[in-house]
């Protein structure tokens, strides 16, 4: 159904469509088949006082942890920090790696029709101060939720990552 053209300004409708229509998959039949080579994503699980550090996206109404595509000039640590400075405005103390996802399952489609496999180099971090927390243009809204009550509507390509979170089991990971 479309949208009313009076709920938006000329360039916010516009806006508002291209980042509405970018979908994740995971272990889905129907994912569409990836068009581009596969993305290293970066991954903080920013923890605070039994809490866990999510956004909720700007393309899309879900969950997600921190993180995203690292640079082909980046290290992984590099981009860890360039991606936790990026969406929440804070810096890195500690990382200690959490673990690799590489299920090629794992996808994003991106609005403009990219479609990517994802492998997922996820870290646990600690942060300098949380109350410095600043929410980018990338996201909509940054919380910290008990790890007993996160959100059901997460990012499916984090679900492992968020699943062996929650699992107790001792990492690295390399799935």
């Amino acid at each position: 159904m479309p949208l009313p053209c009076s709920a938006y300004g000329d360039s916010d409708l516009l806006t508002h469509i291209l980042r509405a229509v970018s979908s994740w998959y995971y272990r889905d039949p129907d994912a569409p088949l990836p068009n581009q080579p596969r993305r290293v994503a970066v991954t903080a699980i920013i923890e605070d006082k039994g809490r866990v550090l999510l956004d909720r996206r700007a393309d899309a109404p879900f969950w997600g942890l921190i993180g995203g595509h690292l640079e082909d000039d980046e290290s992984l640590l590099e981009g860890l920090r360039r991606e936790v400075r990026e969406e929440t405005g804070l810096q890195i103390r500690s990382a200690s790696l959490f673990g690799t996802f590489s299920d090629p399952s794992r996808r994003v489609h991106y609005a403009d029709g990219r479609i990517y496999p994802v492998l997922s180099v996820a870290y646990l971090v600690q942060v300098d101060d949380p109350s410095n927390l600043q929410r980018s243009d990338e996201s909509s809204e940054l919380s910290f939720f008990p790890k007993d009550r996160l959100p059901r509507d997460i990012i499916a390509t984090q679900l492992p990552i968020i699943e062996r979170y929650l699992s107790g089991e001792t990492p690295p990971f390399l799935d």
